[in-house]
This record gives C-alpha cells, sequence and structure tokens, in this order.
C-alpha cells in the first residue's frame, strides 16, 4: 500500500472541491430597482453632464438655485430627462426663497413653480405685511399611481411633473397654510387664481379626499389643452356647514320584518 505525504493530500482534497464548486451554478445578481439611483430615495447617482444645457435649464439657471439631473429612470414610464433639484428661487431684489426639502422636477416644472413663487407667491405674501421666507414642499418626484392607489394610473408626480405645496413661512416667524380657513380669503384667493393660470392641474379642497391638506400642482398635457382647477377656498363658515353636514343621522334602517315584504306592483 502506497501511502501519500500528507501535504499531497490536502491539495488533492481542495483541487476536488474547488472542481465541484465551480460546477454549482451561482445565482444572478439582483439589480437595484433604481440602476442609475444611489439607495438614497430622492438622491440619483451623479452622471457627468455631455450635452448642453437645455434652453429651459439655461433660463432657469438665472432665476434659481439648481442642481442639475441629467436622467432619472424607475420602473415603467416614470422618471425622465432635464430633471434638477430646485433649491431655492432668487427674486428680483436678490432674496433667496427656499423650498424646503427641495424637489426634484422636470425643468419646465421647476421653471413654472419659480416663475409662480416669484411673480405671484411673495408679492401675495407681501400684502400680508410680511415676507417670503421659503415654501413648505410636501411631496415631488415619486415614482407611484395617483393618490398611492395600487394599480391607479401613473402619478404626475412618477414623471417628476408635479409637486404638493402646503404653505410658507415668513419672515416673522409665522407659518401660512394654503388650507388653513384662517388664513386671509383674498391671499388665498389671488393664489388660487395665480396656480390655475400657471398649471394645468391644480387640486386642494373640494376636489377629493386626497387634497384636503395641500395643493397639488402639475403640468399633466391633455387633448385640447384641458385644464383641471379644483381649490374650494373655504372660510370657517363653510367649514362648519360641511361639518354639519357630514354629521346629519342617516334614517333608521326598516326592520327585517317590513324589508322583507314585497313591494307592491305599483312600485316595480
Amino acid at each position: 500500500m502506497v501511502r501519500l505525504p500528507f501535504g499531497l493530500i490536502l491539495l488533492t482534497a481542495a483541487a476536488c472541491c474547488t472542481a465541484v464548486a465551480d460546477e454549482i451554478p451561482l445565482p444572478p445578481l439582483r439589480p437595484f430597482p433604481y440602476a442609475d439611483r444611489s439607495t438614497s430615495a430622492n438622491a440619483p447617482a451623479a452622471e457627468s453632464l455631455t450635452s448642453e444645457p437645455s434652453e429651459c435649464r439655461k433660463r432657469l439657471e438665472l432665476l434659481a438655485e439648481i442642481t442639475p439631473i441629467p436622467l432619472v429612470k424607475g420602473p415603467g414610464a416614470c422618471g425622465g430627462d432635464d430633471m434638477v433639484r430646485l433649491d431655492a428661487v432668487r427674486l428680483d431684489d436678490r432674496r433667496r426663497i427656499s423650498v424646503m426639502p427641495p424637489p426634484m422636477l422636470r425643468c419646465s416644472m421647476a421653471a413654472a413653480l419659480a416663475d409662480w413663487i416669484r411673480d405671484d407667491v411673495a408679492p401675495s405674501v407681501s400684502a400680508l405685511g410680511a415676507t417670503l421666507r421659503s415654501v413648505d414642499n410636501f411631496g415631488d418626484y415619486e415614482c407611484r399611481g395617483r393618490n398611492r392607489i395600487a394599480g391607479a394610473k401613473l402619478s404626475e408626480h412618477g414623471k417628476g411633473n408635479a409637486i404638493d405645496i402646503r404653505g410658507f413661512a415668513l419672515d416673522n416667524g409665522r407659518t401660512v397654510k394654503l388650507t388653513d380657513v384662517t388664513v386671509s380669503v383674498d391671499f388665498r384667493t389671488a393664489l388660487r387664481t395665480s396656480a390655475c393660470a400657471r398649471f394645468t392641474t391644480v387640486l386642494g379642497p373640494g376636489s377629493d379626499g386626497f387634497h384636503n391638506n395641500h395643493i397639488h400642482l402639475d403640468l399633466a398635457e391633455r387633448h385640447n389643452g384641458y385644464r383641471i382647477c379644483e381649490w374650494d377656498v373655504n372660510t370657517p363658515a363653510a367649514q362648519s356647514s360641511s361639518a354639519a353636514a357630514a354629521s346629519v343621522p342617516l334614517p333608521m334602517p326598516k326592520p327585517e320584518a317590513l324589508r322583507l315584504q314585497p313591494a307592491s306592483p305599483s312600485k316595480l
């Protein structure tokens, strides 16, 4: 009987195990949900800008502080190109109006928002006897269906084409919410009029149950330029009436014996 050196035995065993391991196929690598984005929901991976900035971006850079985002791709039709992160809007007097947190939007939507803040929101806030300090962003780019309903049509938020605004912070420490019925009716009416002139969709209180505490703005494209403007500028009295109507009790259900009786021929 021939005895092999102990070292040779170890090498032979290792080679055998390696050959067996090489024959076992490894599972494929699992792709990230957003292959071109980092794990942060609102922080796309940095990409080199290989093309000339769009005309929209050139104009926006004169009005606002932005971070270009060349491309965002998500499941289905989510995302898009020429996206930007809008950090702040600059007024003509060089005041800086922050948008908090900074939204990620298509350049066209960011430009429309910047124009609204500069030309409409800031002057309207001045009528309250204060100056605008920041804008409260309640929601921007998010790859989801409308109203976060499973299976619903892709939201404009999923295209970077929408933002939800709750209100504004003023330099005197006051916070003004757009759905607060105690805030000046004239102020909220003026903002509603200007928003509906600039954006193709405006949804707020009175539109549905999803927009009672904020205002949704987007630039959705529709057939024949159709626009939606649904924002009720409520007052305390109107809100009280609505609450009272909602609290009216329903009639008592009929007793079982009456409900089971067949209807008369004249009511069939």
